[in-house]
C-alpha cells in the first residue's frame, strides 16, 4: 500500500488550485467570510493547566498550531485571532469566565476539547483547531461524543463562532440551549478536501505527546 505523504497532499493541492483557476472557481478565492477583520494577537504561554474551580468557567482549548503557526488563518482565511475574540465575545455576553488554553498532546479536536472540558471548572469547553473546526463538550461526555460538533469549518462565520461561546457559556450555567444553527455547503467537502488534509498533517506534526496543557495569556492587537 503507498504511504500517503505530505508532498503527496501538496501536489493535489496544487493541481486542484489549478483546476479550480481555470474553472473559474471562488471556493478559494473567496472565502466564507471574506470580510472578515484582519486581527492579530499575542499569545504568552503562563503555566501547566490546572483544573478550574469557578463554576461558571469556560474553557476555550487551542489546538498545537492553532494562532501562532499554519498562518494564523483558518482554512478560508479567517484570521485565528478573529475567531477567537468572537468566541470569548460570546462567552463573556452570557456572564461567564472564559480561559484559553493550548492542548499540545493531540490535534484531533475531539480530544483537545474533551481535554479542556475536564479541566473546566462547569465541566464545559470548546475546541478549536487550526483549520477552524469546533466542538463544544462536556467533561462527562466520552471524547467522541460532544454537545454541539461544527465539522465544515469553510461555512463557519465569525457569526457562527460568537454563537457558539454564547452557548457554550449557557451549557456552563446549566442551560439546555438550542444548538447553534449550522450552514450546510454539500460541495465544501470535496472542494477543501485535499486543503483540510494538509491543514490535519501540518498540525498534527506539532503534536508533544508528553507534554501537558498550558495556560495562555492573549493579548489582542
Amino acid at each position: 500500500m503507498t504511504q500517503i505523504t505530505e508532498t503527496m497532499v501538496r501536489d493535489v493541492v496544487r493541481e486542484l488550485l489549478a483546476q479550480m483557476a481555470q474553472n473559474g472557481s471562488s471556493a478559494v478565492s473567496q472565502p466564507a467570510v471574506a470580510s472578515s477583520p484582519s486581527a492579530e494577537m499575542q499569545m504568552t504561554e503562563i503555566g501547566v493547566s490546572k483544573p478550574g474551580t469557578a463554576t461558571n468557567e469556560v474553557i476555550i482549548a487551542l489546538a498545537p498550531a492553532f494562532g501562532d503557526k499554519l498562518g494564523r488563518k483558518t482554512i478560508t482565511g479567517i484570521p485565528h485571532a478573529a475567531v477567537l475574540r468572537e468566541v470569548l465575545a460570546g462567552v463573556e455576553e452570557e456572564g461567564a469566565k472564559a480561559r484559553v488554553i493550548r492542548v499540545l498532546h493531540t490535534s484531533d479536536v475531539a480530544f483537545v476539547s474533551h481535554t479542556g472540558a475536564k479541566l473546566s471548572g462547569s465541566g464545559i469547553a470548546v475546541g478549536i483547531q487550526s483549520r477552524g473546526t469546533t466542538v463544544i463538550h462536556q467533561r462527562d461526555l466520552f471524547p467522541l461524543q460532544n454537545l454541539e460538533l461544527f465539522p465544515q469549518a469553510p461555512v463557519i462565520d465569525l457569526e457562527t463562532y460568537r454563537a457558539i461561546g454564547r452557548n457554550a457559556a449557557r451549557y456552563a450555567k446549566g442551560d439546555t440551549p438550542t444548538p447553534v444553527a449550522q450552514k450546510n455547503d454539500q460541495m465544501a467537502r470535496p472542494k477543501y478536501q485535499a486543503i483540510a488534509a494538509v491543514f490535519h498533517i501540518r498540525e498534527t506534526s506539532f503534536v508533544k505527546p508528553d507534554v501537558k496543557p498550558v495556560d495562555l495569556d492573549i493579548k489582542f492587537r
